[in-house]
């Protein structure tokens, strides 16, 4: 639906533009230009198409009012540009959940030299823990500190809800105080809608806008900050692997294909089993210390929580789980509300050290 209503308004910002081009003089040809320029911005998706949009709406109304008794119609069309614009404000300029992201995913992090990861590295690991690290590539790279991710996938509120298709950009920092950033595209009901997860400093939110505008959805609160604990956890054992050899982990193996980790960020420490499959590979992240938040966000359920995994291979120079799904088990019966493709990941690494 967002597509669609970009390209159309897109269109119609093109279509506005060449007819001006049969209006008399400088004035119309200057307005022609910025109308389908900006017109072309918003078919590619640039996000500020809207500020050249005003421009273009401004210059035509002001050409349309000088030659009133021919282009009056114009009006009723810049009326409607308007609307896209100002909506186009709201949703990209200051104040804006996609604002907000492309701000705070730009803090700026200074990482450490350090030497690239090495076996020893790994000796404080569990047996199993240690091999999914090294089957990342982790040894003999550097240091992950962080990434950016591309996903597409799929989520619901519940089990009898329909399901959303969503696209998404995730950044994370690996760290003393690691954060996670989760900006969601999804389509509600036919609406695009903006869903925002944000975990940094001592404070995790989401925040959901239909249309990228109209809230209905503003969690916070200790839930949440427990709860983003717990994925901040699970998206090192899922997406960056290698960050779990400077993780504030502590760890207890349970046999050969389960282990259990206690992580720590701040004053939360959250819990999880592991569990991996014959070859070494992390199959399942399960734990019991997420909240489950109801539609409206304002009240919060502890529910067991786990992301079974699947589809390992090189991305970004690492080895990773590409394929997964997120389930609750429910009171009811458990089931997924989430399923999610990796399209892309880039990794943060620390500069390496000069040799001494």
């Amino acid at each position: 639906m967002r597509t669609f209503v970009r390209r159309s308004v897109a269109a119609v910002l093109i279509i506005h533009g060449a007819l001006h081009v049969l209006g008399d003089g400088l004035a119309w040809t200057v307005a022609a230009g910025v109308l389908v320029a900006s017109g072309v911005l918003l078919l590619f998706d640039q996000r500020q198409w809207w500020r050249l949009g005003a421009v273009g709406v401004a210059l035509s109304q002001i050409v349309v009012v000088a030659d009133w008794h021919v282009a009056w119609a114009g009006t009723i069309v810049n009326v409607v540009l308007v609307a896209a614009v100002v909506h186009g404000m709201r949703c990209e300029g200051r104040g804006s959940l996609r604002s907000e992201y492309r701000r705070l995913s730009k803090v700026a992090v200074v990482d450490e030299p350090r030497p690239p990861v090495t076996e020893l590295d790994l000796l404080r690991l569990p047996q199993v823990v240690a091999g999914h690290v090294r089957r990342s590539g982790a040894v003999g790279a550097p240091h992950v500190t962080g990434f950016r991710a591309a996903i597409h996938g799929r989520i619901r509120a519940g089990a009898e809800s329909p399901w959303m298709p969503f696209r998404g950009e995730q950044v994370n920092t690996v760290g003393a105080t690691s954060t996670r950033l989760f900006l969601i595209d999804a389509t509600m009901k036919g609406l695009p809608t903006d869903v925002f997860h944000s975990f940094v400093d001592d404070r995790a939110r989401m925040q959901v806008r239909v249309a990228g505008v109209v809230p209905v959805v503003d969690a916070v609160g200790p839930e949440m900050d427990r709860s983003e604990t717990v994925t901040l956890f699970n998206d090192m054992c899922v997406l960056s692997p290698a960050a779990l050899v400077d993780a504030p982990i502590a760890w207890d193996e349970i046999d050969a294909h389960h282990v259990m980790g206690r992580f720590t960020r701040g004053a939360e420490t959250v819990s999880a089993e592991l569990v991996f499959d014959d070859a070494g590979d992390l199959v399942d992240f399960i734990s019991d210390d997420r909240s489950r938040a109801s539609s409206d966000g304002t009240e919060f359920e502890l529910q067991r929580w786990s992301t079974p995994l699947s589809g390992y291979r090189r991305m970004g120079g690492r080895r990773l789980s590409t394929v997964g799904e997120g389930r609750w088990h429910a009171p009811e019966g458990e089931y997924a509300y989430l399923e999610f493709h990796v399209d892309d990941i880039a990794y943060r690494e620390s500069p390496l050290a000069d040799a001494a």
